[in-house]
């Protein structure tokens, strides 16, 4: 690692790291019908992405949420490569399936023992090799002893990293999912080299927000102030701030640069962006364009948040074009959390970024946001102020059986997380949990911050 030393005042440091925070994305590429979707279900645990034996099915790309050995990541199902085909839709699939192999730290290629080695497997075979990232060689379908044998013939694809699987019926899948989490880095620390004291913001939504603006904004033109740290893998630009006793790294995730070779999908891609910059911070700044809203893709992202347990601190760029009433911004806000229930306490500011409107606010919020998913709640406290709730509100019983809280503690966790010990932890149910989770906030500090709560048996 070559680290340039000197005063911030004077030039910037750019620091280029030799190792990475490589992507927490796992992408599943191959030819259609070899049961990508399939596999793709059981490595998230639930039925999300449509099965048919008609190739062709996936064409939007599906995101799911994957945790082994300690390891959380990204599950990107993408469609069924075809090479040269002049349909739109598989020439869209071609460009999605490139963009999701140049994004993922992990690439799964499947393949189908029961049609054997086709010349597509290898093809597409042929492009892995070339790529720098790690592939994983998976046969599916191998579901008896006589495609056992059959699938030997698999290892001459060349990849080291080879495994016989049975999406269906899972055989084989815990083994590699070792793998993935073998490979994949521990931690959210970002690159090598960064300051772990120091928090990481994401600023990330929509193209046309404003994210871009935001980053200039934020950095200003006094350079002095900054630090810029390019090198990892995906292009994302770490920045240090350090003004008005103010410190954090700005992850630019605004300029989604293109790619020469890659005419990729903006919307896709936007979402494979934010999913980096997700993995990769502690608070997220998600921006919002004012005269649109929050739509789809944006809770979409949030969700992405929220399951990350990252800080959440929301943005609403644009203020300056809307019409203002005398309650606006409290209407606005009111159906923004609405739509974003049942995670809503959350900060949201309204700013013109253009007009630089509360961006030193912002910067306040965000750092708020930090400390409280920082925190960490005395034990003695905790369980003076939950255990008397309890008592009060005590848990619903189930079939007759009382079930009785006696102790509650913070887990070590890099968020906030809490574990309620008592004699039937299996039978509490969702309502009460969200009702735990509602007096954690109201009586401690954790606005902005996503919150976990389990139940142990004791």
């Amino acid at each position: 690692m070559t680290i340039y030393s000197g005063c911030f005042r004077d030039i910037f440091l750019p620091l280029h790291f030799e190792n990475f925070n490589m992507s927490h994305i796992v992408a599943i590429v191959g030819r259609p019908n070899v049961g990508k979707s399939t596999l793709f279900n059981r490595l998230i645990g639930e039925r999300k992405a449509i099965i048919d034996n008609v190739s062709g099915v996936t064409r939007d790309r599906i995101y799911g949420f994957s945790d082994w050995n300690g390891k959380n990541f990204t599950v990107v199902d993408t469609g069924g490569f075809v090479k040269g085909s002049t349909d739109i839709f598989e020439a869209e699939i071609r460009r999605q399936v490139q963009i999701a192999m140049d994004e993922a730290g992990v690439i799964v290629f499947l393949t189908d023992v029961s049609t054997g080695i086709t010349d597509l497997d290898e093809e597409i075979a042929r492009m892995l090799r070339k790529n720098p990232k790690r592939v994983i060689l998976a046969v599916n379908k191998v579901d008896n002893a006589q495609r056992q044998m059959s699938a030997n013939e698999f290892w001459s694809l060349g990849f080291e990293d080879t495994i016989f699987i049975s999406s269906i019926s899972g055989s084989g899948t815990g083994d590699l999912l070792d793998i993935i989490a073998d490979i994949l880095p521990s931690g959210e620390n970002g690159p090598e080299g960064l300051d772990k004291d120091i928090p990481k913001i994401a600023i990330v939504g929509q193209p046309n927000v404003g994210k871009s603006s935001m980053t200039n904004a934020l950095i200003g033109e006094e350079r002095n102030i900054v630090t810029d740290i390019p090198g990892t893998t995906r292009d994302a630009i770490y920045t240090l701030y350090n003004k008005f006793d103010k410190k954090f790294y700005l992850i630019d995730t605004a300029g989604i640069r293109k790619k020469a070779k890659v005419h990729e999908d903006l919307e896709f891609y936007s979402v494979l962006r934010a999913i980096n910059a997700i993995e990769e911070a502690d608070v997220c700044l998600l921006m919002l364009d004012a005269s649109v809203g929050i739509e789809s893709q944006d809770l979409s992202i949030m969700s992405l948040i929220q399951k990350r347990k990252k800080g959440l601190v929301i943005l609403v760029n644009k203020w300056d074009l809307i019409k203002k009433e005398t309650n606006t911004a409290r209407d606005f806000e009111k159906n923004l959390k609405e739509k974003m229930a049942p995670f809503t306490d959350v900060p949201v500011i309204f700013t013109s970024v253009h007009e630089k409107q509360r961006i030193f606010k912002t910067v306040e919020t965000l750092l708020e946001v930090y400390e409280n998913r920082q925190q960490r709640i005395k034990t003695s406290t905790l369980n003076d102020v939950m255990l008397e709730i309890i008592e009060k509100n005590p848990p619903p019983s189930h079939r007759g059986k009382y079930i009785k809280i006696k102790y509650v503690a913070q887990l070590p966790v890099a968020y906030p997380a809490f574990v309620f010990y008592c004699n039937y932890p299996d039978h509490v149910k969702v309502s009460y949990r969200h009702f735990l989770e509602n007096q954690l906030r109201k009586h401690f500090t954790l606005t902005g911050a996503s919150i976990s709560v389990y139940f142990r048996e004791k």
